[in-house]
């Protein structure tokens, strides 16, 4: 049977080279921008507001910002409104400076306030149990007030700052504590406290950690 090639090229050419489903479709969208001029207008603005909410940004009075442009370090903010590149580009970490933090060694707050309250719990006795000089067992619990007072260092020098704050802690109050007696542990509680301040604060600078302790 001989085909007609030009008859089945008009009609190709009459029914278009886009299917049915998607000349209607093209239809409406046509249709919706006519009835609403400004339609491209109106997407740019949402687009341009996108944009700018993740932009601009604040810092508190306590606080800094440190900026990542795809994962690297760029700058560090102080407090106010700041400009920085779109969300995927750069990022903000806000980092609070002022702001004193604690961690404890063989018991754990239960409620702070006038009266503050400790657990010391087994779970916890680990942390405090240490070999004085003249070999007897002390149990010594302690806290360790800190500020962050390098923000780079505290994020991008060591992997995880507050796990090595603490390893590096309690190996100086054993070190420290293992020099005493123990009547001096029990007796002279504030120069070991200050010892042990002195001596941790040289090893969190060397590990450049970015942590101050107070």
């Amino acid at each position: 049977m001989p085909w007609d090639w030009d008859k089945l090229q008009k009609q190709k050419t009459a029914r278009g080279g886009n299917p049915p489903q998607m000349d209607d479709v093209f239809n409406k969208f046509k249709a919706f921008k006519g009835k609403f001029p400004g339609f491209w207008l109106i997407i740019g603005a949402i687009i341009i507001l996108i944009i700018l909410s993740s932009s601009f940004y604040t810092i508190g009075v306590n606080e800094v910002g440190v900026i990542q442009r795809f994962g690297k370090y760029i700058r560090t903010t102080s407090p106010g409104l700041h400009l920085k590149l779109p969300r995927g580009i750069e990022k903000l970490t806000k980092v609070k400076v002022r702001l004193v933090y604690k961690e404890e060694f063989g018991l754990r707050t239960i409620r702070a306030g006038v009266r503050t309250q400790y657990a010391r719990e087994t779970a916890y006795l680990n942390e405090s149990l240490m070999l004085t000089g003249d070999l007897n067992v002390a149990v010594v619990p302690w806290i360790v007030q800190y500020r962050i007072n390098d923000p780079y260092e505290y994020l991008f020098k060591v992997r995880n700052a507050i796990p090595t704050l603490r390893d590096l802690t309690e190996a100086t109050m054993r070190m420290v504590v293992g020099d005493r007696s123990i009547n001096e542990v029990i007796s002279k509680r504030g120069e070991i406290a200050d010892q042990a301040k002195v001596l941790l604060q040289k090893e969190l600078d060397e590990a450049e950690t970015g942590i101050n302790v107070v």
